[in-house]
């Protein structure tokens, strides 16, 4: 039988989303932020930048979400590479998390991700 579990998204910021990361593969469950740039009621499609990074989110499965252009967004999805090796998230969920510090939160990834290796590291120990 197949696995069916929906695996947690993974928060990475928009940064770390390039074709040799870890984090740039099919299928892959991801957590994003990033300022609503652009968004498309024909397509479903929006358009997330953090810095110099931007990301296309496939808003199809989100019919209870309004958009703002210049808010700030959180999806978490799958991603999914495109022939021409572009990715688009394909949300499962977002929220408009208007007010973060995303400053802040890059260094709480960042802090999480230290935490969860010296934890991995004492349970193999054990």
């Amino acid at each position: 039988m197949a696995n069916s579990q929906i695996e947690p998204g993974a928060p990475i910021t928009l940064q770390e989303l390039y074709p040799s990361s870890p984090f740039y593969k099919e299928a892959v469950s991801l957590r994003v932020t990033g300022m609503l740039r652009g968004y498309s009621n024909e397509t479903a499609l929006c358009v997330i930048e953090d810095g110099n990074k931007s990301l296309k989110i496939n808003t199809q499965n989100l019919s209870d979400l309004s958009f703002k252009i210049g808010s700030i967004y959180q999806f978490i999805g799958e991603l999914h590479i495109e022939p021409n090796n572009e990715a688009i998230l394909q949300a499962r969920t977002g929220r408009n998390v208007d007010g973060i510090d995303m400053n802040l939160y890059r260094k709480t990834i960042e802090l999480l991700r230290q935490f969860l290796q010296v934890e991995d590291n004492s349970n193999m120990v054990e």
